[in-house]
Protein backbone atom coordinates (compact mmCIF):
# COMPACT_ATOMS: atom_id res chain seq x y z
CA UNK A 1 0.00 0.00 0.00
CA UNK A 2 0.84 3.86 -0.47
CA UNK A 3 0.68 6.60 2.24
CA UNK A 4 -0.06 10.15 0.51
CA UNK A 5 0.36 12.91 2.39
CA UNK A 6 -1.66 16.08 0.54
CA UNK A 7 0.55 18.98 1.14
CA UNK A 8 -1.81 21.04 -0.56
CA UNK A 9 -3.27 23.10 2.71
CA UNK A 10 -0.12 24.11 3.36
CA UNK A 11 2.85 23.90 0.40
CA UNK A 12 0.04 23.94 -2.02
CA UNK A 13 -1.19 27.60 -0.87
CA UNK A 14 1.94 29.27 0.68
CA UNK A 15 2.82 30.88 -2.61
CA UNK A 16 -0.98 31.32 -4.19
CA UNK A 17 -1.64 34.69 -5.11
CA UNK A 18 -4.70 34.83 -3.22
CA UNK A 19 -4.93 34.37 0.40
CA UNK A 20 -7.59 32.15 1.27
CA UNK A 21 -9.29 32.80 4.64
CA UNK A 22 -9.67 30.05 7.63
CA UNK A 23 -13.12 29.08 6.80
CA UNK A 24 -11.61 28.47 2.93
CA UNK A 25 -8.59 26.46 4.07
CA UNK A 26 -10.70 24.12 6.59
CA UNK A 27 -13.18 23.59 3.80
CA UNK A 28 -9.92 22.48 1.77
CA UNK A 29 -8.41 20.23 4.15
CA UNK A 30 -12.55 18.59 4.71
CA UNK A 31 -12.48 17.85 1.26
CA UNK A 32 -9.02 16.04 0.88
CA UNK A 33 -10.19 14.13 4.03
CA UNK A 34 -13.46 13.23 2.51
CA UNK A 35 -11.88 11.50 0.00
CA UNK A 36 -10.04 8.97 2.24
CA UNK A 37 -6.30 11.06 2.44
CA UNK A 38 -5.53 10.44 6.35
CA UNK A 39 -2.29 12.58 5.92
CA UNK A 40 -2.73 16.32 5.53
CA UNK A 41 -0.28 18.94 5.98
CA UNK A 42 -2.44 21.54 7.14
CA UNK A 43 -0.53 24.93 7.78
CA UNK A 44 2.63 26.27 8.61
CA UNK A 45 3.87 28.32 12.10
CA UNK A 46 6.36 30.74 10.29
CA UNK A 47 6.35 34.44 10.18
CA UNK A 48 2.48 35.55 8.74
CA UNK A 49 4.50 38.72 7.08
CA UNK A 50 6.53 36.32 5.13
CA UNK A 51 4.15 33.62 4.67
CA UNK A 52 1.00 35.71 4.67
CA UNK A 53 -0.88 32.35 3.03
CA UNK A 54 0.08 30.57 6.91
CA UNK A 55 -1.30 33.12 9.05
CA UNK A 56 -3.71 31.80 11.85
CA UNK A 57 -2.63 27.76 11.78
CA UNK A 58 -3.53 27.68 15.18
CA UNK A 59 -7.48 28.55 14.58
CA UNK A 60 -7.21 26.03 11.06
CA UNK A 61 -6.37 22.99 13.93
CA UNK A 62 -9.04 24.21 16.51
CA UNK A 63 -11.49 23.73 13.84
CA UNK A 64 -10.16 20.73 12.44
CA UNK A 65 -9.62 18.62 15.95
CA UNK A 66 -12.46 16.83 15.28
CA UNK A 67 -10.63 14.56 12.58
CA UNK A 68 -9.49 12.27 15.17
CA UNK A 69 -7.92 9.92 13.05
CA UNK A 70 -6.04 12.28 10.23
CA UNK A 71 -1.99 12.55 10.66
CA UNK A 72 -1.77 16.59 10.74
CA UNK A 73 1.64 17.99 10.14
CA UNK A 74 2.61 21.34 10.77
CA UNK A 75 5.57 23.24 8.96
CA UNK A 76 8.09 24.95 11.54
CA UNK A 77 11.19 26.84 10.62
CA UNK A 78 12.31 27.34 14.39
CA UNK A 79 12.14 27.07 18.04
CA UNK A 80 9.78 30.08 18.31
CA UNK A 81 7.43 28.05 14.98
CA UNK A 82 7.50 24.56 17.52
CA UNK A 83 6.47 26.31 20.53
CA UNK A 84 3.32 28.18 18.94
CA UNK A 85 2.10 24.93 17.23
CA UNK A 86 2.68 22.87 20.17
CA UNK A 87 0.99 25.44 21.86
CA UNK A 88 -1.80 24.76 19.15
CA UNK A 89 -2.18 21.44 20.04
CA UNK A 90 -0.18 20.13 17.13
CA UNK A 91 1.10 15.88 17.10
CA UNK A 92 2.73 16.55 13.99
CA UNK A 93 5.58 18.84 12.81
CA UNK A 94 8.06 18.81 9.98
CA UNK A 95 11.31 21.14 9.52
CA UNK A 96 13.29 22.12 6.20
CA UNK A 97 16.70 20.76 6.17
CA UNK A 98 18.88 21.70 3.31
CA UNK A 99 21.25 19.67 0.90
CA UNK A 100 22.92 22.77 -0.44
CA UNK A 101 24.39 25.60 1.39
CA UNK A 102 23.34 28.04 -1.17
CA UNK A 103 19.32 27.06 -0.39
CA UNK A 104 19.62 27.23 3.34
CA UNK A 105 21.18 31.00 3.47
CA UNK A 106 18.35 32.09 0.99
CA UNK A 107 15.42 30.36 2.56
CA UNK A 108 16.20 30.72 6.05
CA UNK A 109 19.93 32.72 6.43
CA UNK A 110 21.37 30.02 7.72
CA UNK A 111 23.97 27.40 6.47
CA UNK A 112 22.70 23.94 6.09
CA UNK A 113 25.10 22.87 8.98
CA UNK A 114 23.50 25.74 11.23
CA UNK A 115 19.86 25.06 10.01
CA UNK A 116 20.57 21.20 11.06
CA UNK A 117 21.75 21.78 14.62
CA UNK A 118 18.67 24.21 15.03
CA UNK A 119 16.14 21.12 14.07
CA UNK A 120 18.29 18.70 16.02
CA UNK A 121 17.45 20.51 18.97
CA UNK A 122 14.06 20.81 18.01
CA UNK A 123 13.80 17.10 17.41
CA UNK A 124 15.40 16.60 21.07
CA UNK A 125 12.30 19.11 22.33
CA UNK A 126 9.43 17.39 20.19
CA UNK A 127 10.62 13.84 21.57
CA UNK A 128 10.07 14.79 25.17
CA UNK A 129 7.56 16.62 24.24
CA UNK A 130 5.41 13.80 22.82
CA UNK A 131 4.99 15.45 19.40
CA UNK A 132 6.66 13.43 16.34
CA UNK A 133 8.74 15.10 14.08
CA UNK A 134 9.54 14.85 10.58
CA UNK A 135 12.37 16.53 8.26
CA UNK A 136 12.30 17.58 4.77
CA UNK A 137 16.05 17.12 3.14
CA UNK A 138 14.73 20.28 0.58
CA UNK A 139 16.59 20.40 -3.35
CA UNK A 140 17.70 16.96 -2.56
CA UNK A 141 17.97 16.77 -6.49
CA UNK A 142 19.01 20.09 -7.72
CA UNK A 143 19.35 23.80 -5.93
CA UNK A 144 18.60 26.82 -8.08
CA UNK A 145 21.76 28.27 -6.14
CA UNK A 146 24.14 25.62 -6.35
CA UNK A 147 23.50 23.30 -8.92
CA UNK A 148 23.90 19.08 -9.24
CA UNK A 149 23.56 17.92 -5.27
CA UNK A 150 25.50 14.53 -5.08
CA UNK A 151 23.56 11.53 -4.50
CA UNK A 152 25.95 10.27 -1.81
CA UNK A 153 25.66 13.47 0.04
CA UNK A 154 22.11 13.19 0.31
CA UNK A 155 22.72 9.43 1.64
CA UNK A 156 25.06 11.03 4.07
CA UNK A 157 22.21 13.60 5.18
CA UNK A 158 19.64 10.67 5.84
CA UNK A 159 22.26 8.69 7.77
CA UNK A 160 22.77 11.14 10.47
CA UNK A 161 19.01 12.20 10.32
CA UNK A 162 18.27 9.10 11.31
CA UNK A 163 20.06 9.73 14.63
CA UNK A 164 18.03 12.51 15.58
CA UNK A 165 14.61 9.83 16.01
CA UNK A 166 12.67 11.56 13.40
CA UNK A 167 9.51 9.51 12.56
CA UNK A 168 10.24 10.25 8.74
CA UNK A 169 13.05 11.56 6.17
CA UNK A 170 11.14 13.48 3.38
CA UNK A 171 14.07 13.59 -0.28
CA UNK A 172 12.21 17.09 -1.53
CA UNK A 173 12.91 18.13 -5.38
CA UNK A 174 12.12 21.38 -4.16
CA UNK A 175 11.84 23.04 -7.87
CA UNK A 176 11.07 19.82 -9.82
CA UNK A 177 14.92 19.19 -11.25
CA UNK A 178 15.09 15.61 -10.72
CA UNK A 179 14.86 12.94 -13.34
CA UNK A 180 13.73 9.20 -13.31
CA UNK A 181 17.33 7.88 -13.08
CA UNK A 182 18.65 10.36 -10.56
CA UNK A 183 15.73 9.65 -8.26
CA UNK A 184 16.73 5.81 -8.59
CA UNK A 185 20.38 6.69 -8.23
CA UNK A 186 19.44 8.86 -4.51
CA UNK A 187 16.78 6.43 -3.38
CA UNK A 188 17.86 3.29 -3.91
CA UNK A 189 21.26 3.30 -2.18
CA UNK A 190 19.05 4.49 0.86
CA UNK A 191 16.38 2.33 0.82
CA UNK A 192 18.77 -0.73 0.82
CA UNK A 193 20.85 0.65 3.48
CA UNK A 194 17.77 1.59 5.82
CA UNK A 195 14.54 0.30 4.33
CA UNK A 196 11.37 2.50 3.50
CA UNK A 197 9.63 2.82 6.76
CA UNK A 198 10.99 5.97 7.36
CA UNK A 199 11.72 7.45 4.10
CA UNK A 200 9.36 9.36 1.53
CA UNK A 201 9.35 11.52 -1.53
CA UNK A 202 7.96 14.71 -2.52
CA UNK A 203 8.15 15.85 -6.02
CA UNK A 204 7.58 18.76 -7.98
CA UNK A 205 6.35 18.96 -11.84
CA UNK A 206 8.60 22.14 -13.01
CA UNK A 207 9.77 19.55 -16.21
CA UNK A 208 7.10 17.24 -16.46
CA UNK A 209 8.80 14.75 -15.22
CA UNK A 210 6.86 14.43 -11.71
CA UNK A 211 4.66 11.00 -11.79
CA UNK A 212 7.63 9.46 -13.81
CA UNK A 213 9.66 10.46 -10.82
CA UNK A 214 6.97 9.09 -8.36
CA UNK A 215 6.86 6.21 -10.35
CA UNK A 216 10.76 5.63 -9.76
CA UNK A 217 11.03 6.10 -6.52
CA UNK A 218 8.56 3.43 -6.00
CA UNK A 219 10.03 0.97 -7.90
CA UNK A 220 12.44 1.83 -5.58
CA UNK A 221 10.87 0.96 -2.48
CA UNK A 222 9.40 3.97 -1.55
CA UNK A 223 6.13 3.83 -0.62
CA UNK A 224 5.22 6.96 1.11
CA UNK A 225 4.97 10.70 -1.07
CA UNK A 226 4.16 14.24 -0.61
CA UNK A 227 1.44 15.54 -3.29
CA UNK A 228 -0.96 18.47 -3.56
CA UNK A 229 -4.59 18.66 -4.45
CA UNK A 230 -5.05 20.13 -8.02
CA UNK A 231 -1.23 20.32 -8.25
CA UNK A 232 -0.96 23.59 -6.03
CA UNK A 233 2.28 24.21 -5.07
CA UNK A 234 5.80 26.31 -5.36
CA UNK A 235 8.28 27.72 -2.88
CA UNK A 236 7.97 31.51 -2.87
CA UNK A 237 12.04 31.13 -2.00
CA UNK A 238 13.34 28.78 -4.60
CA UNK A 239 13.27 30.72 -8.40
CA UNK A 240 11.33 27.98 -10.98
CA UNK A 241 9.95 26.27 -8.32
CA UNK A 242 6.06 25.31 -9.94
CA UNK A 243 3.42 23.41 -8.89
CA UNK A 244 3.54 19.84 -6.80
CA UNK A 245 3.04 16.69 -8.63
CA UNK A 246 -1.05 16.53 -8.30
CA UNK A 247 -2.65 14.04 -5.56
CA UNK A 248 -5.39 13.35 -8.51
CA UNK A 249 -2.85 12.16 -11.04
CA UNK A 250 -0.38 10.01 -8.10
CA UNK A 251 -3.98 8.09 -7.17
CA UNK A 252 -4.82 7.57 -10.61
CA UNK A 253 -1.60 6.11 -11.76
CA UNK A 254 -1.27 3.81 -8.38
CA UNK A 255 -5.01 2.92 -8.91
CA UNK A 256 -4.19 2.06 -12.96
CA UNK A 257 -1.31 -0.26 -11.80
CA UNK A 258 -3.01 -1.69 -8.95
CA UNK A 259 -1.47 -0.83 -6.10
CA UNK A 260 -3.91 0.53 -2.98
CA UNK A 261 -3.99 3.91 -1.82
CA UNK A 262 -7.50 3.98 0.02
CA UNK A 263 -8.33 7.00 -1.80
CA UNK A 264 -11.53 7.86 -3.23
CA UNK A 265 -10.38 8.73 -6.56
CA UNK A 266 -14.22 10.36 -8.00
CA UNK A 267 -13.82 12.51 -4.45
CA UNK A 268 -10.46 13.11 -4.39
CA UNK A 269 -11.64 14.94 -8.07
CA UNK A 270 -14.56 16.92 -6.10
CA UNK A 271 -11.39 18.03 -3.64
CA UNK A 272 -9.54 18.73 -6.68
CA UNK A 273 -12.24 21.09 -8.15
CA UNK A 274 -12.71 23.09 -5.00
CA UNK A 275 -9.12 23.73 -5.30
CA UNK A 276 -9.56 25.58 -8.22
CA UNK A 277 -12.68 27.08 -6.92
CA UNK A 278 -11.22 29.16 -4.14
CA UNK A 279 -7.55 29.52 -5.66
CA UNK A 280 -8.77 30.65 -9.18
CA UNK A 281 -5.35 29.44 -10.22
CA UNK A 282 -4.60 26.05 -10.49
CA UNK A 283 -5.92 23.83 -13.62
CA UNK A 284 -6.11 20.66 -11.50
CA UNK A 285 -3.66 17.42 -12.78
CA UNK A 286 -2.59 16.80 -15.73
CA UNK A 287 -5.08 13.70 -16.24
CA UNK A 288 -8.03 16.00 -15.05
CA UNK A 289 -9.99 16.34 -18.35
CA UNK A 290 -9.49 12.65 -18.91
CA UNK A 291 -10.73 11.46 -15.82
CA UNK A 292 -13.69 13.82 -15.42
CA UNK A 293 -14.48 11.86 -18.75
CA UNK A 294 -14.11 8.43 -16.91
CA UNK A 295 -16.37 9.60 -14.16
CA UNK A 296 -19.29 11.35 -16.44
CA UNK A 297 -19.63 8.53 -18.69
CA UNK A 298 -19.39 5.85 -15.97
Amino acid sequence: MVIINDVGPRDGLQSQDKILDVNDRVQLIRAVVAAGINNVEVGAFVSPKAVPAMASTDRVLAQISDLKSVTKTVLIPNLRGYELAKAAGAKRVAMVLYATDGMSVKNVNMTAAEAEASAKSICALAANDGISAAVYIAVSFGCPFDGAVDPTHVGDLVTQYYDYGVEQIVLADTIGAANPKQVSDTVAPIIAKHGGAKIACHFHDTRAMGLANVYAAYSAGVTQFDASIGGLGGCPFAPGATGNVATEDVVMMFAQMGVETGIDLEALLKASDLAIELTGTTNGGRARAWLNRQYQYS
